[in-house]
Formats: C-alpha cells, sequence, structure tokens
C-alpha cells in the first residue's frame, strides 16, 4: 500500500494560502465518502501520523446506521484505526463557496486494524497485485451515467428531471440530442473546469436514453487502480457541481420505473510491463487471453451479482431492450449483451463490462471484474460462441432478478472469499443483509397503492 510523502501536502499549502479547510474522505463498503471538515493546520500531520477515524466508520448502512454483525462497533470498542493519505489526491473543491481541499485517505493494513480488511480499497489492490505477480498488467476506464434532478420534487413528492436552461423541463429521451447538451452548458462548463482542476481526465459528454441523464466518459489508465481512484472522485465532484447548480446528481441504478436505468460500465484490458496490449488482434474477437478472460467473468458472475447490483434498487435495471444486460452472455460490438468487445483498431481491443449498475462500489466492481478475468485465464475457461444479433432474444442463461439470490450466492461463493478476502466479505455481507431486512420490512406507497383495498 503506497501512502503520500509529505512533501505533496507543503506545495498544496504554499500553493493555496487562501484554503481554510480540507474535506478528508475514506470510501466505504458502499462507496460512500465518510470524513470529516479538517483546519489546514491540521493537514501536515495527518502526513506524518496519519489520522485516526473509528473502525464503525466501515460497518455503516446506506443510511449511515451502524451494522454489529460486522465486529467493527462494540465488540471492538469502536477503536480508532489510522488512516493516511492516497498520492495524487489531495486538491481543491473547486465547486465550493469557499476555498476548500479534498483529501482521499485509506485504512493503513496494520496501523488500521480491526477496520483495515472491511476497507473496499484495498480489495482492489490485492487482486491488481495477483495479476502483475503473473505478468498482468489491467487497463481500465470507468463509465457512469446519472440523472440531472431537480432539487424540487413533483407534485406527488417525486423526484424530477431538472429544468433546463430554456425553461422546460424535458420529458422525452433524446439520446445522443447534441440540443439537449447545450441546455446543460452552465453545469457541463464549470463539471469539465472543476475535472481540470482536480487532473480527472473527462472527455465525452453524451445525452443518454432518457430525459435529463447524462455520461461523460473518463480516459483509461494504465494503472487500473489510478483509473478506479478517479472513478471515485469524479463521482463525488459531479455531486459537488451539480449542487453548486441547485441540482441533484443522482446515480440510482433505476430511479424511474418507466426510463433508462444509470450503469457503470467498465472497461479493461491486460497489457505486459511495457504497456502492450495482450488482448490486441486483428481479429474483433481478440486474443484466446480475451477470450479466456470473458470466460472467467462468465463463470465468477452468479457469485459477484452482488457486488455489481449491491442494492434493491439496482434489480430493477434489467430489463429487456433496455441496454442493460440479462444473461451470460458476450459478442462484439453489441450492446445486448454482458461483456461487449468494442469494434476499432487492434491495439484498442478490450472489453466493455456492461453490467455494474452506477450504485456499484467501483473498487469492489473492479475487484471483481478483475478477479474474475485471472480466474478464467488460470482455468482458460471458454466463454463459449459470441452472441451475434439481438442478446435479448437468444439468451438462454438469465441472470437472478432479485437481490437476496444474488447476496446468498456472493454468501456461498468460495472463489468470493479468495477474490475479494474472507475479513472483507464478512463486513460487507453483514451490511447487505441487514440493509435487505430493512428494506423489505419498509410499508410504502406501492404497498398501500397494490394491497390497501383489496388483499
Amino acid at each position: 500500500m503506497q501512502f503520500a510523502d509529505i512533501q505533496e501536502a507543503r506545495d498544496f499549502l504554499a500553493a493555496n494560502p487562501e484554503v481554510r479547510s480540507i474535506e478528508l474522505m475514506l470510501i466505504d463498503a458502499n462507496g460512500v465518502p465518510r470524513g470529516k471538515l479538517l483546519h489546514r493546520d491540521e493537514l501536515l500531520a495527518i502526513y506524518q501520523n496519519g489520522r485516526p477515524l473509528p473502525s464503525s466508520i466501515l460497518s455503516l448502512t446506506m443510511q449511515g446506521a451502524d451494522v454489529e454483525a460486522t465486529g467493527l462497533v462494540w465488540e471492538v470498542a469502536d477503536a480508532d484505526c489510522w488512516t493516511y493519505p492516497l498520492p495524487g489526491s489531495l486538491t481543491l473543491q473547486p465547486w465550493r463557496n469557499t476555498p476548500t481541499g479534498q483529501l482521499q485517505v485509506s485504512m493503513h493494513p496494520t496501523q488500521g486494524q480491526p477496520a483495515a480488511p472491511a476497507d473496499p480499497r484495498h480489495a482492489l489492490v490485492r487482486v491488481i497485485e495477483r495479476l502483475k505477480a503473473d505478468g498482468f498488467h489491467p487497463v481500465m476506464a470507468v463509465e457512469l451515467e446519472f440523472y440531472l434532478l431537480d432539487k424540487q420534487r413533483d407534485a406527488s413528492g417525486r423526484p424530477q428531471p431538472a429544468v433546463q436552461m430554456n425553461g422546460v423541463r424535458p420529458e422525452a429521451p433524446q439520446v445522443y440530442g447534441v440540443y439537449e447538451l447545450e441546455q446543460v452548458q452552465p453545469f457541463l462548463d464549470d463539471l469539465y473546469a472543476a475535472c481540470e482542476v482536480q487532473g480527472l481526465p473527462v472527455r465525452t459528454a453524451i445525452s443518454e436514453y432518457a430525459p435529463g441523464q447524462l455520461e461523460l466518459t473518463l480516459e483509461h489508465r494504465f494503472d487500473a487502480l489510478q483509473a478506479v481512484d478517479e472513478g471515485i472522485r469524479y463521482k463525488r465532484l459531479v455531486r459537488g457541481v451539480a449542487n453548486k447548480h441547485g441540482l441533484q446528481a443522482c446515480f440510482m441504478a433505476k430511479p424511474f420505473g418507466d426510463r433508462a436505468g444509470s450503469g457503470m460500465h467498465l472497461h479493461v484490458s491486460l497489457a505486459d510491463e511495457q504497456g502492450n496490449n495482450l488482448y490486441a488482434s486483428e481479429d474483433p474477437q481478440g486474443t484466446p487471453l480475451l477470450r479466456h478472460s470473458i470466460g472467467g467473468m462468465m463463470a465468477t458472475l452468479l457469485d459477484s451479482l452482488a457486488i455489481f447490483c449491491p442494492n434493491a434498487n439496482s434489480f430493477r435495471r434489467f430489463q429487456a431492450n433496455s441496454y442493460a444486460p440479462l444473461a451470460k452472455s458476450w459478442g462484439v460490438n453489441n450492446r445486448t449483451v454482458s461483456f461487449r468487445v468494442p469494434g476499432g483498431p487492434a491495439v484498442s481491443r478490450h472489453i466493455e463490462h456492461r453490467i455494474c449498475g452506477a450504485d456499484a462500489n467501483p473498487y469492489l466492481a473492479a475487484a471483481a471484474i478483475l478477479a474474475g478475468i485471472h480466474h478464467g485465464i488460470r482455468e482458460q475457461i471458454d466463454p463459449g460462441a459470441a452472441i451475434v444479433g439481438n442478446g435479448y432474444e437468444q439468451a438462454t442463461e438469465f441472470l437472478p432478478t432479485d437481490w437476496l439470490t444474488a447476496l446468498r450466492a456472493l454468501e456461498r461463493s468460495t472463489w468470493a472469499r479468495e477474490a475479494l478476502g474472507e475479513e472483507f466479505l464478512k463486513v460487507f455481507l453483514a451490511i447487505k443483509q441487514t440493509e435487505y431486512r430493512q428494506f423489505m420490512a419498509e410499508v410504502g406507497e406501492q404497498d398501500w397503492r397494490w394491497y390497501l383495498n383489496h388483499a
């Protein structure tokens, strides 16, 4: 585990004398940033000696409540666990009204006990190290879809797309609409500017398949850990810039039943130590290594589905003809499958993993994907024939579409315990099983609408 040098902090303080506060954030199992707002005078000490955070900070549900079954609350006396800064994470938050810094930390492997095994970033680091030990350097890129919503709910109390510059609330999909991008230009201008300040490689903006839905692509990185770190920070940035504009950036997998869901597409390839793409081939289906990688991801898909789709709402996204995949399938230049090999020149050959919802934790999703790839390579797993044409019509082995089935598959998986770590999996499952029980116990509007008068 590599932590930042104190010179980084000295340089930042010297270059930004106006900054008085710094947001310190640690990413929990759900992908939620947790932490504190610090005074600038505290920064150097964090680089020198670390910063203690309570063990319970990695035991929390999406609602921010302790889960005692994680073993990180009372039985360890909510102990202080030391975190340290990640290199390159100290930057500005340009969307703030007052000059504010941002610093991402991670648990120290030894000084961060007993919470260190629950740090999701550690799970990804371990998987990457195993791949590199076998001569494979994972290259990744993160794509996140999201909705720009009005902070004001509609008359029924439901979320709604934000009013655009022309004073109109969008209702039509207008996928790839350039006029729709023009209507959110002030937001996009600030988003690109903020990404430049933070060094995030944001590129193309797209109007997606629903009113108010956007996607901005992040450039691929030879260092997969860097790519995922940037995806995490980009998500925080989008929320901050949206808030500055009086909007809400929503990364729910399916915020609207009658509109497109939001996915997180992870693009991956393997390179050698010199950066040469090991998937590169004039054959559009790639090398045998690429196909074994897909075979491994297919073989471990059910075991890792609760990582890719971690919430009850995640499974509402899986609908036919929705651009969300439904089955163990792969194909070339085909958006109806789970594992897509995009077209393009041989040197760019890679896999687009299309299963994750935008609500997935990028660290865990990337760890499960790369561990599946490693499994496929070691076992030389054949993915079968590529799907040609409509994958929805040709599907034979469908994914489960309910949360409990996915959680039980993860709990039974010996592969997942090896890939993600026994201690981490204990914490993650305790959190998710608690959330499942709480979600199922809550009676809401749909229950009343369906059953109140006739059950």
